[in-house]
């Protein structure tokens, strides 16, 4: 059996569930995603500060950066930034000449959802004991 493997040859560890999903080039587009959240992360202190909450690094394509902002404001001040961005990725070492940017309907950080509290009545007895713990911490001189 030259093409298949024995049983021998299996590694006798198990392999970690990441390094298996990144083996080979099924993880091609794990990797690329992976790469270019570290690169959004690096790219990202270079953002004007009022920007940054609004602005993601969506893909390198061609020699344009590619970001999503979450609305046409932010696409504005975007562009506005768009030398500073492109000099940051260039001593970066990307070799970029453009940036585009990209307007999405959906906000790029989303918010956790609320959690609706209720409160509920506190019993007599519960009443009773809080009472009597906050007289058991009253200074006995100050009365």
């Amino acid at each position: 059996m030259s093409g298949s493997r024995s049983r021998d040859d299996r590694p006798s560890v198990p392999q970690p569930a990441l390094d298996a999903l990144l083996a080979g080039p099924a993880g091609d587009p794990l990797r690329r995603a992976l790469w270019l959240d570290a690169l959004d992360l690096r790219l990202h202190p270079c953002l004007p500060p009022e920007l940054a909450a609004h602005a993601r690094l969506a893909n390198v394509d061609r020699g344009k950066l590619v970001y999503v902002v979450d609305s046409p404001v932010w696409r504005a001040r975007l562009r506005l930034a768009a030398t500073e961005i492109l000099d940051a990725a260039r001593s970066l070492g990307l070799d970029v000449t453009d940036l585009v940017a990209k307007t999405t309907a959906s906000p790029l950080v989303a918010k956790p959802p609320q959690v609706e509290r209720t409160v509920k009545p506190m019993s007599a007895a519960s009443r009773d004991a809080l009472r009597a713990a906050l007289d058991s911490l009253k200074d006995p001189d100050s009365a």
